[in-house]
This record gives C-alpha cells, structure tokens and sequence, in this order.
C-alpha cells in the first residue's frame, strides 16, 4: 500500500485578511508556519515516509512544504540543507484575476454576494480575466498524469504541497468528487489529506491526525 498525501499551505497573510490571493506570493503567517510544522509532526506520527515531493511555485506552498517536511524529519529529502522537490505553475492556486488583491467581503459589496459566489464556487464561470475551477482541472490533469500518476503506479509515497483550488482539482481528477459536488467541500490549511492506494486503486481517505 502507498500513499498520495494533499497538503494546502498553511495559513498566507491574504488568507487571514481575507483577500484573493491566486498567483500573487504572499507569506505564511506566524499561524501558517506552526500548521506546516504541525504537518510534519502528523506525517512522522503516523510514519509516513515520503519519497517524492510536489509543490507550486508560490512561496507560500513552498515554504509550507519545506518545514513540514524538516519537521517530518524525513532527511532523505535534503541536499545541502535544501528540500529536494519539483516545483511547477500546473500546481499553483486559481487565478482569480482582477479579484486578486480585493478583500472578499469588500468585493461581495461592489459586485453583489450571489455574483461573488458564483465566481467563487461554480465550476466553469471563471472571474473577470481569471480562471475557472475547470480551467484549473485542466491545467492539473496533463501534469498528474505524467508527473505524478506513474508514481503512484511505482508504489511512491508523494506529497503534493498546493492550494485550495489546485487540490479539489486533484480530488476530481483521482475520482474522489465530481465537478458538481466539489464546490462544498472545504479544505482547512495545513491539514494533511491522505490518500491510500492499492494496486493502484485508491481504497479511502482521510485526514490525519
């Protein structure tokens, strides 16, 4: 049995005054960086080793990743005191467009709560000059399957370090919700999703804790 791990960065500073961030880098906040630490704690508690690590190229999922991995104490992922991973763009958040920046609840003032939501929640009605949920599914499915997938098929432990958005594409893609449900589900950060493969079939998920 191996496993494909799903990590949201922890806390960003957007986050915690509420903004859109999408692809602007933002750091994590003091409570961001004692979740990503927290993180790693889970994944040696629960003796996880990893042998592949994933991430975006924003500095919040990476900085997450390299301390819950130091904090994992998985050294053979170390060169140099440097975290050994592959970054890359397919991972990254949402692009959320000219909402980038703009205080959620301000927004939801200027352009009305229900039109917010949709641009929020919906699966193909992207923002103005952003992305959709789907385009994000479509950005992530040509990279997880042929970076990522053939992994899970060699019996790898993989974590993915990523964001919201990027994440519940990856849910969809791996079978685990449809498009049409996907907009209900909340994914908390710095909490370590886990996801259990067999012979290459995924048999459950959950959090770890």
């Amino acid at each position: 049995m191996n496993k494909l791990v799903l990590l949201r960065h922890g806390q960003s500073q957007w986050n915690l005054e509420n903004r859109f961030t999408g692809w602007k880098n933002v750091p994590l906040t003091e409570k961001g960086k004692n979740e990503a630490n927290h993180a790693g704690i889970l994944l040696k508690k629960n003796k996880i080793k990893i042998d592949v690590v994933f991430s975006s190229v924003l500095e919040r999922a990476n900085r997450t990743a390299e301390i819950a991995m130091r904090s994992a104490q998985l050294e053979n992922l170390f060169e140099n005191g440097n975290l050994k991973y592959e970054k890359d763009q397919s991972l990254n958040e949402r692009n959320y467009g000219d909402l980038v920046g703009l205080n959620k609840s301000e927004t939801a003032d200027k352009f009305g709560k229900e039109q917010v939501q949709i641009w929020r929640r919906s699966y193909d009605t992207p923002p103005p000059n952003g992305e959709s949920l789907k385009d994000v599914v479509d950005r992530v499915s040509p990279y997880f399957e042929k970076k990522i997938y053939p992994l899970i098929i060699e019996g790898k432990n993989i974590i993915i370090v990523a964001h919201g958005n990027s994440i519940r594409a990856i849910m969809i893609k791996v079978g685990l919700y449809k498009p049409e449900e996907i907009s209900t589900i909340e994914l908390p950060t710095g909490s370590p999703l886990c996801l259990d493969y067999d012979k290459n079939q995924l048999i459950k998920n959950y959090y770890l804790d």
